[in-house]
């Protein structure tokens, strides 16, 4: 049978170009699809971890990970924004945790990352955060030299 058909007969269902699932999209993981639809490395970090911590407070829209590349995907009724990092950045493993499959990015990495991208980023509650492992993160990852 052609992929067609099976997307007819209610077999495979179409989540994203290429990608597809034995089950509604309704029924899968955000961040399973999120890891899935870049087709390469990425994890977790940035407004998505922060908020989950209490950091922000702004409601966030989007699930952010850093990849190789920058590109916005929307699957179902879910936002996913990559944001482009350098390699090596991107692949030091510092402070990143492998959840069920999922790379997601520390607190402290989080920050580091965002301040990488925005050096004056507000932070709602800066007293949870760990300043001192910040600074280790980017001085071990390479960004205090990227941006002084």
């Amino acid at each position: 049978m052609t992929i067609s058909r099976y997307i007819n007969k209610g077999i495979l269902f179409p989540v994203y170009k290429g990608l597809y699932s034995t089950v509604p999209i309704d029924s899968l993981n955000p961040l399973e699809i999120g890891k899935a639809v870049i087709h390469r490395y990425t994890y977790l970090t940035t407004e998505s971890v922060l908020s989950h911590a209490g950091i922000i407070s702004q409601a966030i829209y989007d699930y952010t990970f850093v990849a190789d590349i920058s590109k916005r995907v929307s699957v179902g009724h879910w936002s996913f924004r990559f944001r482009q990092l350098k390699n090596e950045y991107l692949h030091n493993p510092l402070g990143i945790l492998n959840q069920n499959g999922i790379f997601v990015a520390t607190t402290e990495r989080a920050v580091a990352d965002m301040h990488y991208f925005n050096p004056k980023y507000h932070f709602d509650i800066p007293e949870n955060i760990d300043f001192d492992k910040v600074r280790l993160i980017q001085e071990e990852v390479g960004y205090r030299h990227a941006r002084s």
